[in-house]
């Protein structure tokens, strides 16, 4: 440090620019993320329930989790599905969209979610399989333009329900939310996702403010109104 104090004019400059842009640049990111994480909480509010109280609504939406080499849902994932199951049993569903990412062949969260709940009973036909939800703004968006959903529950941990709920409903879903929160005894990796879920607020009103198109679009899809037929 008394190097620099004693350096030159113009390096003493140099550094106390850097600094200014240092301490500038870090409260712009504080203050977009704060900004961010009021637009998510503000646009939830008043749509988050619990599975007994919240209003029936055609389908759950699940968004998707990890999956294991072998095809297991992780423990996150399948505490979503768990939920999204009760919601089916109890008649506040009448059917289940599974939306995750199928980029590559080899992984298949749709397709996990889908082995996961016929093999505890949810028929088959009741489950519709979006294989392009490689995030929840693509989830959210694909359910109302390519499956044509006007109405849902969002299932996910509580942590990301409120900005899943905010995008869907940004989106063109009248969407409420049930949250899971089973897997908090998974206390490290809780954390490390409930701490990340403050950047991904960011992201996801720069999605909602830009509208971009989801990775992929397509035709339309009648998979969910011919479960609902079912």
């Amino acid at each position: 440090m008394l190097k620099i104090l004693r350096a030159r004019p113009w390096v003493r400059r140099w550094v106390r620019r850097a600094v200014r842009m240092g301490v500038a640049g870090t409260a712009f990111a504080v203050a977009a993320t704060a900004a961010s994480v009021a637009w998510v909480r503000i646009s939830a509010d008043g749509h988050i329930y619990t599975e007994q109280s919240v209003p029936e609504a055609p389908v759950a939406l699940v968004l998707g989790a990890q999956v294991y080499d072998d095809g297991t849902p992780s423990p996150f994932l399948a505490g979503r599905l768990e939920v999204a199951q009760r919601l089916l049993e109890t008649g506040k569903v009448r059917a289940i969209l599974v939306s995750g990412d199928h980029m590559h062949w080899e992984y298949n969260e749709p397709g996990a979610m889908l082995r996961w709940l016929t093999s505890a009973g949810v028929p088959s036909e009741k489950v519709v399989l979006d294989h392009a939800g490689f995030d929840t703004y693509d989830s959210c968006a694909r359910a109302h333009r390519i499956f044509g959903v006007q109405e849902a529950i969002v299932v996910t941990q509580t942590y990301h329900l409120p900005r899943a709920v905010a995008l869907c409903r940004r989106l063109g879903v009248a969407a409420y939310g049930v949250g899971d929160d089973s897997v908090k005894r998974y206390r490290v990796p809780w954390l490390i996702s409930s701490t990340r879920e403050h950047g991904a607020c960011v992201k996801a009103v720069y999605d909602a403010v830009s509208g971009r198109d989801p990775v992929h679009l397509g035709r339309l899809e009648p998979g969910v109104d011919e479960a609902l037929a079912r």
